[in-house]
């Protein structure tokens, strides 16, 4: 079998595997499918300060090739998080990711200095793009002194891996990239989702309660792969592709585009073994071309 182990940050992942927050709870709704100990990594899903009860209902809709969500960061808080999630999840034998959120820089550095205290997470994806909140979330990430100001406060407050999500829904997104790299972000992972909308030509309504919401899925790989090789291009640090990631091709494609992992989101919601297939996909991949090395394959798109 060739070397699957590939590095972000401080971050030392078994393969470049990871889930994609809020498509994979927290693992455990997952146990009866997979070996989560396979898994490089599992990003789970957004933490906020305190408990959210989301955006009211319907909140998701199928779109075609993809689908488009409204959840809302809906969680029960940090303070729940550590007490009642942290000692089950510890155990699953796989780096554990936290995805970040808050309101306000503030709310962001209280979660980050709160997980920063969990011996066995040893890093946090700090969510600046999410597209279904009011407050916060992509109101931090369409805005590069706000993007750099949350990177900049949370890095004081935070000394292990700092991952930074972006939003795709941004003129440029290498400026957006180069900025958090400057204010010390460790890792990109991108990208978020695409704000989009659906209506019932019936009833003559959104099919959201919120109206819009972000759009995954098969539909946003190409605005995603082109993303990840414009970042990786242009910035030093570890890029983390994911966006209508459904099998082991597309997964390759992305880290020949310059990522040095992979979350799945979208596809664990049709298939719930997506994420092993992946690694046994990409393993076959290398062992068929002669490649010793997933880091042989990072970037390696001839253009």
């Amino acid at each position: 079998m060739a070397d699957l182990k590939t590095t972000i940050g401080k971050l030392e992942l078994k393969n470049p595997v990871m889930t994609a927050s809020g498509t994979f709870g927290f693992g455990t709704e997952f146990i009866d499918f997979i070996d989560l100990s396979k898994l490089g990594g599992i990003v789970v899903k957004g933490i906020t300060p305190k408990p959210r009860q989301g955006n009211p209902y319907p909140r998701m809709a199928e779109t075609a090739s993809g689908m488009l969500n409204a959840v809302g960061l809906q969680n029960k808080g940090v303070d729940y998080f550590i007490e009642h999630i942290y000692p089950e999840i510890s155990q699953y034998g796989t780096e554990i990711v936290v995805n970040i959120n808050g309101g306000s820089i503030e709310e962001y550095c209280e979660v980050a200095s709160k997980i920063e205290k969990l011996d066995k997470i040893n890093a946090i994806e700090l969510n600046i793009s999410c597209p279904n909140v009011k407050q916060g979330g992509m109101l931090f990430g369409i805005h590069c002194p706000s993007a750099i100001a949350v990177t900049k406060a949370v890095r004081e407050a935070y000394t292990k891996t700092l991952i930074v999500k972006l939003s795709p829904n941004v003129t440029s997104i290498v400026e957006f990239a180069k900025a958090v790299e400057d204010n010390g972000a460790d890792a990109i992972s991108l990208i978020n989702t695409l704000l989009g909308m659906a209506i019932d030509s019936k009833t003559r309504r959104p099919l959201l309660s919120t109206v819009t919401g972000g759009l995954s899925g098969p539909a946003i790989k190409p605005v995603a792969l082109r993303m990840v090789w414009q970042v990786y291009s242009a910035v030093k640090i570890p890029v983390i592709g994911m966006g209508g990631i459904m099998n082991a091709t597309d997964a390759i494609e992305f880290i020949l585009a310059g990522s040095s992992a992979i979350q799945i989101g979208t596809a664990n919601f049709i298939n719930p073994a997506v994420t092993t297939e992946v690694i046994d996909g990409i393993n076959e991949y290398l062992d068929k071309n002669k490649i010793n090395s997933i880091s042989q394959l990072i970037g390696a798109l001839e253009c």
